[in-house]
């Protein structure tokens, strides 16, 4: 009889781990698509406002401020659009995550340095979200509704 519940269980987990595995595709595709079109949307509004982002990043001490929000406008603008499309996912998500990871250290420093004491802080500052889409995709990739996924599928 406890050998048939536990076979019972452990049968009913595998299922629920497996209908979740096949939900993991869809959450990826729908953080890329509304990530990505964030991320689009705030690099084309550096890129519309570059000389009032120049001042801020020269506020933060940043070097070549003009220099600095031009790349980092593209980055995010090129970037968003690509990590929604699905295409070169892992890459662009790593720069991604270095450029909010730089966002953090130089606008909200006093986040990152409450990490452990504060993690609330820590989530709440601006950066945050777009930090943590960036890490998601990097670690889990792009999932099978993907440019990437279709590129491969094209190369075989």
């Amino acid at each position: 009889m406890a050998n048939g519940l536990v076979k019972l269980a452990v049968g009913g987990g595998e299922k629920a781990v497996g209908l979740l595995n096949k939900g993991q595709s869809v959450l990826l595709l729908l953080i890329r698509l509304d990530w990505g079109y964030q991320f689009a949307q705030t690099g084309w509004g550096k890129l519309h406002r570059l000389p009032q982002v120049t001042e801020f990043f020269a506020s933060l001490g940043l070097p070549m401020p003009a220099q600095t929000a031009l790349f980092v406008g593209l980055v995010e603008f090129v970037g968003g659009i690509l990590l929604a499309l699905g295409l070169g996912s892992r890459a662009v998500a790593a720069v991604l995550f270095v450029n909010m990871s730089v966002a953090y250290v130089t606008a909200d420093h006093d986040a990152v340095a409450v990490f452990f004491s504060d993690p609330g802080k820590f989530a709440s500052a601006d950066p945050f979200t777009f930090w943590f889409v960036a890490l998601i995709v990097l670690v889990f990739g792009p999932g099978w509704f993907a440019g990437d996924t279709w590129l491969k599928k094209q190369v075989k």
